[in-house]
């Protein structure tokens, strides 16, 4: 009985909280969940591919793959699993080719997306929740789904400006209509 009260409680939340967090329906929230869901086990499950590397969104059917790999193979191999995905209508592969970095360098990445985030929180017309932050050897990497081309652009700039950053890599998109 308490089991079903709280799944009853949490299901009202859940129906409630999602149209207003992401901008969609419920039942748009409930499917791009589960195409991430189907596309980050798919990924767990094909050799070749390093899912801990790969962020993957979804908006409306559209999956967005960010981060960094190690080889064109491995960005490519993650390109078409996501294809294969139920409900998937496009896959925007914005992985970026990086070699392997020293941990003395993943230390100083660390804190270089650390710098980032709160340069974006900071930024009173960017809504950082909606972005990810991802450095590799001093190469920033935003990736998510914006509302503005302005949102875009003035993430874009903030990352720019933060000391230690050598190059932004855009994986952002205006979200789709």
């Amino acid at each position: 009985m308490k089991f079903r009260i709280l799944g009853s409680v949490a299901a009202l939340s859940l129906a409630l909280a999602t149209p207003a967090l992401a901008e969609k329906t419920a039942g748009e929230h409930m499917d791009d969940s589960a195409i991430a869901t189907s596309v980050n086990s798919k990924l767990l499950a094909e050799k070749g591919v390093p899912s801990s590397d790969v962020n993957v969104e979804v908006y409306k059917g559209v999956v967005l793959l960010s981060g960094f790999v190690k080889t064109q193979a491995e960005k490519d191999a993650a390109g078409s699993v996501a294809k294969r995905a139920s409900g998937v209508k496009d896959v925007r592969n914005q992985l970026v080719i990086h070699e392997s970095t020293s941990m003395g360098t993943k230390l100083d990445d660390t804190m270089l997306v650390g710098k980032v985030k709160a340069a974006l929180v900071d930024a009173a017309d960017v809504k950082s929740g909606q972005i990810n932050v991802e450095a590799r050897g001093g190469i920033v990497q935003l990736g998510g789904f914006v509302t503005s081309a302005g949102m875009r652009d003035r993430a874009l700039n903030v990352a720019k400006g933060v000391e230690g950053v050598k190059r932004v890599d855009d994986a952002l998109f205006v979200k789709p209509e």
